[in-house]
């Protein structure tokens, strides 16, 4: 109890900013630590009469406080056997220590109070803080002849990075993966073909690519032309650019892993990481990539922009990823190899020569990319304006950023961030299949889809207009007693909360199942639909996603909007056959859409009925799946 309570007195003397330090780091800051078996009084510096000293006086004593308490932390330093030994000692006598009477810290506590206030000064300490820096200037001399760099200032602010100069030269690139074709340091060694080779180099012609004005005018004012070419494994691939003219892309039939140019550790270490994708009867042209990858990176080694849409967790994900990894890891290596090697050529120069050539660097290393890409910085972070590259002081970065884009599917929204937002001047390719049936030809129900198209003058109002279109057009037609076991799939949670709000207020017999629903709730909605005591249910695509349940009792679907995953609109129609009187019942399916979703709706019934939909003057369109009696 005496532990406890000489605790929270020690946590009263304690100002605001080291209660803070001792809560996040589970100890006092060292600074002002008070080390066991060392007691040591507050040294308080009383200004004398004479109070116009010179500022150099001033400055030159405070210097030697600052360091000299460093150089106290520095004698706790044990490095030898001993005085671990030594600090076990230490701490089993603070630790009875931290068990004397409360009497005794209110005591302790009550004299540091009075030091503090200008009680004076223990003169015994001062030889025993001499001993302390001489101690710490031998364990510092000591520390650096041993390779091992611990300066730091805390006075200054300086704090210089730990250096194991033991270790570094095992795992440091400069050393054992520099190459000849990264650094150009040995260029008076290469002959004119391993010239030729390193400047054939993707990564080195986009980055020493330097741009124009007019280059950078056209790319903002000009619309970007386009042309397509069919891939074995891609399928269908768009080239778009501005500077460049419209040229078909095609791929590499068999993979040369000189013509990858991969940086050294990356072409023996490439084949043991992607040895599981590789099927054991590949040729030996495809003892590199699968045929996915080998497409894929083909692209991306051009250091053009790139949107896959048909990436899947299940199947194809993992090789994906290993393929975009591969070409990252290459150019972050190339890149550092050219930063190595700039630095042995600068250590190498003459005193005043002035080169212009290793410019290689960028202006900061931001830690939030999202937010802070392509921007210039507030401040200059010490960085050195000859290592810049020009693209970087232009504020040109954006045209030289390489995107890679993967999704599951062809949604509007990535497919507004690839169209407008990358600018790369190499261009960006898209894979561009279309779906010719859609997943309504996976329905096996019999069963009439009504589809009706909604007039929304912009993107931003379509969600207003659809929420009206539906509550003046479409509810009235299902508030009849007959139309009972109607669900209501909406796909996003928003419109869902919407729907949700505006049934309570119109007190509509309904119940709503979404993502964040208990257990318990989505039984007892399930059942009450399922009875017919419940005439709507509310029903999200984020639950579907995650859950994965089956509706019973399904007689009438509305779609308030066309599923963002199109194999789920097969999956709901489909739910209808578990009712347990399908085969007498009427059933009924009503879509809305509108021509902003366009990829939606071909994903859906196809393509060429899509475009029909769109451009018909007609605003309902029928559909009948399933065979009939």
């Amino acid at each position: 109890m005496g532990k406890r309570r000489g605790g929270r007195e020690l946590l009263r003397g304690l100002s605001k900013k080291q209660k803070k330090h001792l809560r996040e780091f589970g100890e006092e800051h060292p600074f002002h630590d008070r080390v066991p078996g060392r007691p040591e009084a507050t040294q308080v510096c009383e200004l004398s009469d004479n109070s116009d000293k010179s500022s150099v006086e001033s400055d030159s004593e405070t210097e030697v406080e600052q360091v000299s308490v460093y150089h106290k932390l520095l004698a706790t330093l044990k490095t030898s056997p001993e005085s671990e030994s030594e600090e076990e000692e230490e701490e089993d006598e603070s630790e009875s220590e931290a068990e004397k009477s409360e009497t005794e810290m209110d005591s302790e506590g009550s004299q540091e109070s009075r030091e503090a206030d200008g009680g004076g000064e223990d003169q015994n300490d001062v030889p025993e803080q001499k001993e302390a820096t001489d101690t710490a200037e031998q364990t510092l001399s000591q520390q650096q002849t041993d390779g091992i760099d611990t300066s730091c200032d805390p006075g200054h602010g300086v704090v210089e990075e730990f250096t194991d100069v033991k270790h570094e030269s095992e795992f440091s690139l400069e050393t054992n993966f520099m190459e000849e074709e990264s650094g150009d340091c040995n260029a008076d060694k290469r002959d004119g073909s391993s010239t030729q080779a390193f400047s054939e180099d993707p990564f080195k012609q986009h980055m020493d690519k330097e741009l124009e004005e007019k280059d950078v005018e056209k790319m903002s004012t000009l619309p970007k032309t386009s042309s397509q070419s069919q891939w074995p494994r891609l399928g269908q691939v768009t080239f778009s650019s501005t500077l460049e003219k419209p040229k078909p892309l095609k791929a590499d039939k068999e993979v040369d892993v000189k013509q990858l140019y991969l940086h050294k550790p990356l072409e023996s270490t490439w084949p043991k990481v992607n040895k599981q994708f590789l099927s054991s009867v590949n040729k030996p042209s495809d003892a590199f990539f699968t045929p996915l990858q080998r497409e894929l990176f083909c692209i991306m080694n051009t250091y053009r922009d790139l949107f896959y849409p048909e990436r899947n967790a299940l199947t194809n994900g993992e090789e994906i990823r290993h393929a975009y990894c591969l070409h990252a890891l290459n150019h972050v290596l190339k890149a550092n190899s050219q930063v190595l090697s700039n630095n042995a050529k600068k250590r190498n120069q003459k005193p005043g020569a002035d080169n212009d050539d290793h410019r290689d660097q960028g202006l900061t290393r931001p830690k939030h990319l999202m937010k802070h890409m392509n921007r210039l910085p507030l401040d200059s972070h010490g960085v050195d304006f000859s290592r810049v590259r020009m693209l970087n002081l232009n504020n040109w970065c954006r045209y030289y950023r390489q995107t890679l884009l993967f999704s599951a599917l062809q949604d509007p929204q990535v497919n507004s961030v690839f169209n407008k937002h990358c600018f790369n001047y190499m261009g960006q390719v898209a894979v561009r299949n279309v779906p010719l049936s859609g997943s309504i030809s996976h329905v096996v129900v019999q069963l009439p889809h009504v589809f009706r198209r909604l007039e929304a003058e912009s993107l931003t109002s379509v969600i207003d207009t659809r929420f009206q279109f539906f509550i003046d057009k479409v509810l009235p037609e299902y508030r009849d007693a007959i139309m009972s076991h109607t669900l209501i799939y909406v796909p996003s949670y928003f419109d869902y909360v919407r729907l949700r709000n505006y049934f309570k207020k119109e007190e509509l017999n309904f119940t709503h199942i979404c993502e964040y629903t208990k257990k318990a709730g989505v039984c007892r909605a399930r059942r009450f639909f399922l009875k017919g005591e419940k005439q709507f249910l509310l029903f999200t695509e984020r639950f579907h996603f995650y859950k994965r349940y089956t509706i019973k009792g399904i007689r009438n679907l509305i779609f308030y909007e066309l599923p963002t995953y199109s194999h789920f609109y097969s999956e709901i129609c489909n739910m209808m056959k578990a009712t347990v009187n399908g085969v007498d019942a009427t059933w009924t399916c009503t879509v809305l859409y509108s021509k902003y979703d366009a990829q939606k709706l071909a994903a859906v019934v196809g393509i060429e009925r899509a475009a029909q939909m769109l451009q018909s003057k007609k605003n309902v369109h029928l559909f009948v799946t399933g065979e009939s009696e």
